[in-house]
């Protein structure tokens, strides 16, 4: 008796269509992106209207038109140029510093359960801690000069690429090391060629994190014992009541952080084209 008889019921598979090609699965619709600029102008008007009609008091937050005049005088007066670079100059150096640790940690961590039994605990425990509460310790141990601020912004950098590293390490297919075995690559080349690439990814996405704490980071720490930054001119502000320095600073801020991280988006996309292909496939 054939299984036709037995009653088995047939299977008949419909062909999806043709497909379309990787050019048009990634290309996206920019005749509407305008459209997405509609709110944010709709609030600016909306805020410039209440400050106008006396709605917003301008001891509260100042007018766009105010601020945009601020920001230009800042910058013909060199005040805001001097404290961009000020606090580019602790960022970088703070994110060189902690982005190191972070991925050099997460390599002692990832490679060994011993690594990790001395390294993850103790990052852990850091990681609770509020910045707020070691800003005390850091002036003690290291003054109130540059070290603390650098310290506090490196530290913050620091866990996000660590654990997105660990994360990543441990994320690497085992048989890949099974290979990495039998051609008899070393440990230095096991890490170049496989865990290292193999963990790229992770290691971006915390990446990007890295650069947004370090940023946050970096407010926190420029609010105590700063002769200069943006977090000095934002706090002077404050004293004299000058909301629109204030908003200038913060705008800036914000500028900063995407800006720094488009590079990071631009650095992915370049280090990452194999899994772009690897997708539109």
């Amino acid at each position: 008796m054939s299984v036709l008889e037995l009653g088995t019921p047939v299977r008949t598979e419909i062909s999806p269509g043709p497909r379309p090609s990787p050019a048009a699965q990634n290309r996206r619709p920019r005749g509407k992106a305008w459209q997405r600029w509609i709110s944010p102008l709709v609030l600016v008007v909306v805020w410039q209207i209440a400050s106008s009609t006396g709605v917003l008091p301008t001891r509260l937050l100042a007018a766009p038109s105010t601020i945009a005049t601020t920001a230009v005088d800042l910058v013909q007066s060199g005040t805001l140029p001097t404290a961009i670079a000020v606090s580019l100059q602790r960022v970088l150096i703070g994110f060189a510093a902690g982005g190191l640790a972070g991925v050099g940690l997460a390599l002692v961590a990832g490679l060994s359960h011993k690594g990790e039994n001395a390294v993850d605990p103790i990052m852990q425990m850091l990681r609770a801690l509020p910045f707020f509460g070691l800003i005390p310790l850091f002036i003690l141990w290291f003054g109130i000069g540059e070290t603390p601020k650098i310290l506090l912004v490196a530290l913050a950098v620091s866990f996000p690429l660590y654990l997105n590293t660990f994360a990543g390490i441990r994320g690497v297919d085992g048989k890949l090391a099974e290979v990495a075995r039998t051609v008899r690559l070393s440990n230095t080349q096991l890490i170049r060629h496989i865990v290292l690439p193999g963990a790229l990814p992770q290691t971006l996405v915390g990446l990007r994190q890295s650069l947004g704490v370090a940023w946050l980071a970096l407010i926190v720490a420029e609010q105590v014992n700063a002769n200069a930054g943006l977090g000095y001119m934002i706090n002077d502000a404050r004293e004299f009541l000058r909301t629109d320095v204030i908003v200038v600073g913060l705008l800036v801020y914000s500028a900063l952080g995407l800006l720094t991280d488009a590079l990071v988006r631009l650095l992915e996309r370049r280090a990452l084209t194999w899994r772009r292909e690897f997708l539109s496939r």
